[in-house]
């Protein structure tokens, strides 16, 4: 269900990074935007290509939130018009992400909303390897050290040789080092301990590490909603 409204944005989206916004900073194309289904419910999270894609195309529409806690629902000209006004009035506070199109700049907008777009997502948080580095902060859960995501690997506390499931509880993050360090062995055994025992996250790592930023401030009225696991 999400993975066809994610293949809707790619399939819209025209080859490489350039699209009628033009050329833009790799900050600003990388930043992240949710969307909401046609109910207000949030179900996934894009990137500035597709959402601008998919508000050219007429599929979504921008729901800003203004200073007074209102909800706009903005199509993309108006956005655009919005965005312009934002400049000529010097209210940009730096929080925000901009593109330079050819004649304009546009912000980023922080949620969109898929009008044709019902489904809600599934009841669970995806078991992966970027979950796993991002539920654990990218730190080795062994020697508390952060590393690059080229020098981390997953490690199972009981190893599977020996039975350990591929389970939140029983994967965590450790850098390579330690990782051979630990072997086929158990923490114990290998006089090695954790930093925390791993657990399944509440919500998408991805979406609890955003909303401790201030430029996704607008996402916490809509995922606030959203029982605990379901997005």
């Amino acid at each position: 269900m999400i993975a066809s409204a994610a293949h809707l944005a790619e399939e819209d989206t025209p080859a490489g990074n350039g699209s009628t916004m033009g050329r833009a900073g790799s900050s600003a194309m990388q930043s992240s935007v949710l969307a909401l289904n046609r109910h207000y419910t949030p179900i996934h999270i894009f990137s500035a290509p597709r959402v601008f894609c998919l508000l050219c195309k007429g599929l979504a529409e921008v729901v800003h939130v203004d200073e007074d806690g209102k909800y706009l629902s903005l199509n993309f000209e108006e956005w655009r018009d919005h965005s312009q006004l934002k400049i000529e009035l010097g209210m940009r506070d730096g929080t925000e992400d901009w593109i330079q199109a050819v004649n304009f700049q546009i912000e980023v907008p922080r949620v969109i909303r898929l009008l044709k777009y019902e489904r809600v997502p599934r009841n669970s948080v995806k078991f992966n390897r970027r979950n796993i580095f991002l539920r654990d902060e990218h730190r080795c859960q062994y020697c508390g050290r952060r590393f690059s995501v080229q020098r981390l690997s997953l490690d199972h506390v009981m190893p599977r040789s020996r039975g350990g499931p591929d389970t939140w509880e029983n994967v965590v993050c450790a850098c390579l080092t330690c990782n051979v360090r630990k072997g086929g062995r158990t923490p114990v055994e290998a006089g090695m301990h954790l930093l925390s025992d791993p657990v399944k996250p509440k919500r998408s790592p991805l979406i609890s590490r955003h909303l401790t930023l201030r430029k996704y401030a607008a996402w916490k009225a809509f995922i606030s909603s959203v029982p605990d696991g379901a997005f």
